[in-house]
């Protein structure tokens, strides 16, 4: 891999994502754009209508469910053509665009719900029969009708949907902030060469061998976050206020209880998770100690935690060769699975590398014509991982689509980490049976650990920290920058044990974690992975059973509530069984890892 940074024209076009597929040029994109004004005029001409019969709510629905998927492949469009090349303004300028059109409708539909929510039960009944095509609607209208105790007058709900673009703007500003005006020094190897430093580059550097480049490069990317902290906290404190606002607004105690109730999720999945983890909190502290010691350092610090433990193992990987092993590894999820997985490989469903402005890190984007993928592939194991993990949600948001109606197809955060981390684990236990070498099978365990510690562990510190500064905003509390860190500082002490050293640049690394402008999103991922271990395990030893329980979860979109799509697929996240599982198969690593280096 070069350690330079092409231009978005260097890249081949084989290595982006096809875009067009979602329209030709701009020019559709915008003629696409300016329909949504009559579709808002026709959509706004039933307000005070909803309870007029089931005909009239039907006809209403019907149109809003088609407005919405345009809207879906318009708002996808401007994102991803922003996400190229976050410093291209015409792009910024299309979301921009979008997104004021998106509020102006949100704001025109303000009048849905609470009408909606004034249907009694027993006239709602009466609609369904006098409308049987109304039953389309019937999980959409339940799910809706659950949050009668969170819902506003229409006056004071149009006043909170015009609010919506003022809402998003901690996390919009963060967003160029951090990806495209901060800038990071080079850092230096221990043979004086230079290496740049970016978001993306940032974990490669970190998983070098070299722990002068390690250091240094770990030095300049906080450094450079070091020096905005302040603007930094100011947009944390912003995001968390602007969240309490809308859950007191809503009647709710506060923003954790209102985001995990947006998806039908019990707070005490949350805090199961937090206490869970933390009577397992001594194995983590094992690992650590495990990690100083086969370093052989005198002090472990965070530059240390990415580095290879063992040597002479490691290679880049192509990503023609990353495609097809991860395509071999998902054999046991039968050839639908994997044929679905073809065609995205086939067809520039993905963004490979890394350009200059292009946003950091990997998503997938579930848009109804196929998924987008974004990567920054870099050729390490974890590069191959993050393809799997990808995919994994592309095909989750691909069979979703296909099987469910536009209104029931997008499956909600809680289980949205669980198909990327179960096709994380198949990979793993893939690569693990195909070797019986000491040196290179301790160096997969290696990462089969780091998975449980960035996972499990990390996640659920965030998730800590993203609850206890809530818990801050709601009683009043400023986060300034010494707050933020202070917390922070206290929680990585906590999870990493006394063989790390917890110094102050690791302190503001809150100040890069883009998911706390995600409400309550990150402790998914541990929940997720959890799940997924569960869901992969059971797959190997069960076989086909196993795989058409998980392929319709997977297929199931939101057409029911996530635990119980989770139950149905064999998984019961009320429980803390599946996290201690997990816990348990962590453990079982490390004594084997103790063993092998041993």
């Amino acid at each position: 891999m070069e350690n330079t940074i092409k231009n978005r024209a260097d890249i081949p076009e084989a290595d982006k994502w096809a875009i067009e597929d979602l329209y030709v040029n701009d020019e559709a994109w915008e003629q696409e754009l300016s329909t949504l004004e009559q579709d808002q005029k026709e959509l706004a001409s039933y307000a005070g209508r909803l309870a007029e019969g089931g005909e009239t709510l039907y006809a209403f629905l019907n149109k809003m469910e088609c407005v919405n998927a345009k809207c879906g492949l318009l708002g996808n469009y401007a994102m991803r053509k922003s996400d190229e090349d976050t410093r291209d303004a015409k792009y910024q300028g299309f979301v921009g665009k979008y997104m004021s059109v998106a509020v102006g409708m949100n704001t025109a539909l303000s009048f849905e719900t609470p009408e909606i929510m004034a249907i009694s039960d027993e006239t709602l009944d009466g609609f369904y029969k006098e409308c049987p095509e109304l039953e389309h609607f019937r999980r959409y209208l339940t799910d809706m009708r659950r949050f009668k105790d969170h819902i506003l007058s229409p006056a004071e709900e149009k006043l909170l949907a015009s609010a919506g673009e003022m809402a998003q703007a901690p996390s919009g500003i963060y967003g160029m902030f951090s990806n495209a005006d901060l800038k990071f020094q080079d850092a230096e190897d221990s043979q004086g060469n230079k290496h740049p430093v970016s978001q993306g580059t940032f974990a490669t550097c970190q998983e070098s061998s070299d722990r002068t480049l390690r250091k240094n490069a770990y030095e300049s990317l906080y450094k450079g976050f070091d020096a905005f902290k302040n603007t930094a906290a100011g947009l944390l404190n912003a995001q968390n206020k602007q969240l309490k606002f809308f859950a007191e607004a809503r009647n709710y105690k506060n923003a954790f209880e209102a985001s995990l109730d947006s998806n039908n999720v019990p707070t005490p999945v949350y805090l199961n998770l937090i206490e869970v983890v933390h009577k397992n909190l001594d194995k983590m502290h094992r690992y650590v100690s495990l990690r100083k010691k086969l370093l052989g350092v005198d002090e472990l610090h965070f530059y240390d935690v990415y580095a290879p433990l063992v040597s002479n193992v490691d290679r880049k990987i192509p990503f023609a060769q990353a495609k097809q092993t991860v395509y071999d590894a998902l054999a046991p999820m039968g050839e639908e699975y994997r044929a679905i997985l073809k065609e995205g490989f086939e067809n520039r469903w993905i963004d490979v590398y890394e350009n200059a402005g292009k946003r950091s890190g990997a998503y997938s984007a579930g848009v109804q014509v196929h998924p987008y993928v974004l990567l920054n592939y870099t050729g390490t194991l974890d590069s191959q991982f993050t393809l799997a993990h990808e995919m994994g949600h592309a095909l989750h948001s691909y069979l979703s689509n296909k099987n469910q109606s536009h209104i029931d197809a997008g499956y909600v955060i809680f289980v949205a980490e669980v198909a990327s981390t179960c096709n994380e684990a198949l990979l793993m236990e893939f690569l693990l049976g195909k070797t019986t070498d000491k040196k290179e099978r301790a160096y997969l365990i290696n990462h089969f650990l780091e998975q449980f510690k960035g996972t499990l562990y990390r996640q659920t510190m965030f998730a800590e920290f993203e609850l206890n500064i809530g818990k801050m905003v709601s009683e009043g509390q400023t986060l300034t920058s010494d707050v933020l860190c202070a917390e922070y500082r206290r929680l990585n002490e906590l999870y990493f044990g006394p063989d790390m050293v917890v110094d102050d640049q690791i302190a503001v690394e809150w100040a890069r974690i883009p998911h706390f402008y995600f409400d309550y999103y990150v402790f998914q991922y541990a929940t997720g992975y959890s799940a997924a271990i569960a869901l992969s395990q059971r797959i190997l030893k069960e076989g086909k059973m196993a795989v058409e329980d998980y392929m319709t979860f997977l297929s199931g979109g939101c057409s029911a509530s996530p635990i119980d799509l989770l139950k149905g697929a064999g998984v019961d996240m009320t429980s803390p069984e599946p996290i201690e599982q997990a816990l348990k198969l962590f453990e079982e690593l490390l004594d084997e890892m103790e063993a092998l280096i041993d």
